[in-house]
Order: C-alpha cells, then structure tokens, then sequence
C-alpha cells in the first residue's frame, strides 16, 4: 500500500538501513513516503526503530556516531542523506525530540526568542511568538517564568512552539505523547492537527500511542525490529483486525466488545 502518488512527495525514503559506530543495525530498509501537507505516523514499541528513521532524516544520527549505508533519503525530490543537520533546517526540517529538552534556565519567551533568531529570512509558516502562544495559551501566562517551572506538559507545547518559529516545512516528532497524562495528549495532537490543517504543515510523528497517532494521521507506518511490517491509511490500520492482532498486539474481546492486549511483543499503546 503506497501513502500517494509520486508527485505529492515532500519526503520519501527509499530502502534506507543505518548503522551506528561501524557495527549496531538501527534500522534495515525502511521504505516510507510522507505527502506535502500531510500527516503521517511512525508506529512500534521501543527499540522498533522509529527515532533512528527521523534522525535519519534530519541527520541528528551523525552526533551519535551513526550513518546511513544503504538507501536514498529525497527531500523535495532532492537526496539529503549524509547533509548537514544545520543544512537540513535551514531546507525547512526541524525535529522535536524526545523527552522535551527545553532551556530549563531560561524563560519560555528566551527559548522562543532563540529559535525565531535562528530562523531569519526564510519564508515563515508562523508569524511570530505571539501566534505561538495563539496556539499554545497555556505558556503566555508563563512567558516571563522559567521553562523549569513548565509542566511536562507544557514544555513538549514549548518544545513544539519553539520548533515552529524555526519556520518549518517538514515537522519531525518523536513521541510527544510520552509521559503525559492522557488530556494533554489530545491536546498536543488536537493542535498538531490544527497545524497541520490550518497552515498546511507536514508533520512525520513517531508514536508509541497507536490510538490517538491514527485519531489523526493521514497514514501510518508500523515498525519493528528496524523494519517496516505493514503500512496503510489510518483508517485501515485502526479498523483493520488482522492488523491490531498481528502487529500491534490486540484482539476484540468477543464477549464484552472491549480490546485488550494479546501480547506486548509489538509494545505498543493502544488503550490510551
């Protein structure tokens, strides 16, 4: 199953296997494709592979002494793999990644400011960090305190907004939902929707929370052991029983209708 045609490709990655320091497989052949404009997820348990395949991408893997080996990486139709992560956001590819990491010494405004500084004369998805806190109400009552004092919550928001005053054109994710109480997540994804709808930004989110990830994602690809095993709209990934009990670990309970886990091989949320 292939996400959309050809020409509506902001990113594809083509048989892409890294590895990491010479000898660690990260992942082996990942194949996907992610639409100008769409939003698609990047399903699987620790270790399946995920957060190696958007390093890829924004090439964050050469600070950790990895590498792609095999496989193209095309961005706007153009090879990426091996570029520069400074490069890459200055083409428009910014990650968000896992666990936050905010400037904990410095005020929400200050780690807005750092990013929207960084970002001068390129053409802006976002207006300024005053349309940030349009999105995220919850930080303007906090500009001028510390991010420290921000809840987990609250940072992966200031986390976000600090990611979208790099302007971006293609947003990486990795694991918003992680550690936060189940009405922030939705939160999180209702404005991520949000911009991806309102201001037509394409988003590559790496979730363990199959759930609330295909709620609202366009397309969905699920990893494991380094490889994609199936891929599909979201729909059919969500409504698809093969698919819940063969790789996300789940079956209808015959008698009360409820879902509950088979097993954890697949390590992926699905209750949430």
């Amino acid at each position: 199953m292939q996400a959309r045609s050809e020409k509506d490709e902001l990113l594809a990655l083509s048989g892409v296997s890294v590895v990491y320091s010479n000898v660690i497989l990260g992942i082996k052949g990942v194949s996907l494709s992610v639409p100008s404009g769409g939003m698609v997820a990047l399903l699987g348990a620790n270790g399946a592979g995920k957060t190696t395949t958007l390093k890829s991408v924004s090439n964050l893997i050469s600070v950790e002494r990895g590498k792609v080996t095999r496989g193209t990486i095309r961005y706007e139709g153009k090879e990426i793999q091996g570029m520069q992560p400074e490069r890459l956001v200055r083409y428009g590819i910014v990650q968000v990644l896992e666990g936050r990491r905010c400037f904990l010494n410095l005020t929400v405004e200050e780690n807005l400011a750092v990013a929207a500084n960084g970002a001068r004369g390129r053409e802006k998805l976002i207006g300024g960090v005053d349309e940030v806190y349009s999105f995220f109400p919850n930080l303007a009552a906090y500009r001028r305190k510390g991010a420290a004092i921000l809840s987990g919550g609250e940072q992966q928001m200031l986390a976000i907004g600090r990611a979208l005053l790099a302007q971006p054109r293609l947003l990486l994710l990795d694991e918003p939902s992680m550690g936060l109480a189940p009405q922030l997540v939705s939160q999180i994804f209702s404005i991520l929707n949000r911009l991806n709808k309102s201001l037509g930004l394409t988003i590559l989110v790496a979730e363990q929370n199959a759930r609330v990830a295909l709620r609202y994602a366009d397309y969905g690809y699920v990893l494991g052991n380094g490889n994609v095993l199936v891929s599909g709209t979201a729909e059919e990934l969500s409504q698809s029983d093969d698919i819940k009990r063969s790789y996300l670990g789940i079956v209808e309970d015959d008698s009360s209708g409820e879902t509950s886990h088979l097993s954890r091989r697949s390590g992926i949320d699905w209750m949430s």
